[in-house]
């Protein structure tokens, strides 16, 4: 059962930490092919999750051509992992703070959120290997 792809993995990281953690919401696989949603919690809330490995900023979110401002989900888990792909830390933003801080690519004409501290602000850090989680 490995992944071969970062995202992947961190899709799955995410959705099992998701899982196991009291308080958290349970998260299963969105369908294949879901446009900008990679899981769905038991009440519907869609999730973009997004991996963060070597590089400075997370993949790619595409908006609708007619409406770049509708919301594509509720919420955005930006998951970081070492060099040896295990799990760093995962950042959950809200639909809110996805729009606060996400930053355009016009190259690929789409969205995406820069791993750094203004950027993440404001969100929620769920885990974090380094220290507790602050839920």
């Amino acid at each position: 059962g490995i992944a071969d792809s970062v995202g992947a993995v961190g899709e799955q990281l995410a959705i099992e930490h998701l899982r196991k953690t009291p308080g958290l919401p349970k998260l299963q696989m969105a369908p294949r092919g879901t446009k900008n949603v990679d899981a769905l919690s038991r009440n519907g809330d869609r999730f973009s999750i997004k991996t963060v490995c070597e590089g400075s900023k997370t993949g790619t979110i595409y908006p609708e051509t007619e409406d770049r401002e509708k919301q594509l989900f509720e919420h955005m888990l930006i998951v970081k992992l070492a060099e040896d792909w295990s799990l760093e830390s995962i950042h959950q933003l809200p639909w809110t703070g996805f729009v606060k801080a996400r930053s355009w690519d016009k190259r690929m004409n789409a969205w995406y959120v820069a791993f750094n501290k203004r950027a993440l602000a404001p969100a929620d850090v769920i885990f974090s290997a380094a220290k507790p989680s602050n839920r």
